[in-house]
């Protein structure tokens, strides 16, 4: 894998088509970020290409991951909040990874690459949600991210089924527990 790239508004196009097949790969896999089973590549795409004007007002930050031969292996997006009592937060958006590339630290390297770019920009607290009981609560609670709370039948899987949500949160900069 390379190292993530934060895609412009000029490069962000070129990456829907990928970012469209990562999106549908994850939730026929039952990855709950949204979307009902059935997601195409092309309707993922498409949900990808509403987002161009957040990419280019520069309230949406998208970073990709990409395997040797080009492919979308990975990414996260940054949504940034312009309130006037908001700006110092921020949310971590759709951290998705292929099924052949889990396993080796993409995650993790999005993570912390988009955590090191909330700080720069004046970020003073990210937030997120996850479906509750899902592997990437592991991954949060393990690089420092602290729980909020949960919230009952918050959204559906992909089949459906509403499933609890946990919040966490994290201050940029903060260090993870260390490992033992």
């Amino acid at each position: 894998m390379t190292a993530p790239v934060r895609l412009t508004p000029d490069q962000f196009p070129s990456h829907v088509e990928g970012l469209g097949k990562l999106l549908a790969h994850i939730v026929e896999g039952g990855g709950s970020l949204g979307f009902l089973s059935g997601l195409t590549a092309a309707g993922a795409a498409d949900w990808w290409r509403a987002r161009t004007p957040a990419v280019e007002s520069g309230d949406l930050v998208v970073w990709v991951a990409l395997d040797e031969a080009g492919r979308c292996v990975g990414t996260v997006s940054l949504g940034l909040n312009h309130w006037p009592n908001g700006r110092h937060r921020a949310e971590v958006l759709k951290l998705m990874v292929h099924g052949s590339a889990r396993g080796q630290g993409v995650a993790r390297t999005l993570l912390a690459t988009l955590e090191r770019a909330a700080a720069e920009a004046g970020v003073s607290l990210l937030v997120l949600d996850t479906e509750t009981g899902c592997p990437a609560e592991t991954l949060y609670r393990k690089t420092g991210w602290e729980e909020a709370g949960v919230i009952p039948d918050y959204a559906s899987d992909p089949a459906g089924v509403l499933r609890p949500t946990t919040l966490f949160y994290k201050r940029p900069g903060a260090q993870a527990p260390s490992a033992h």
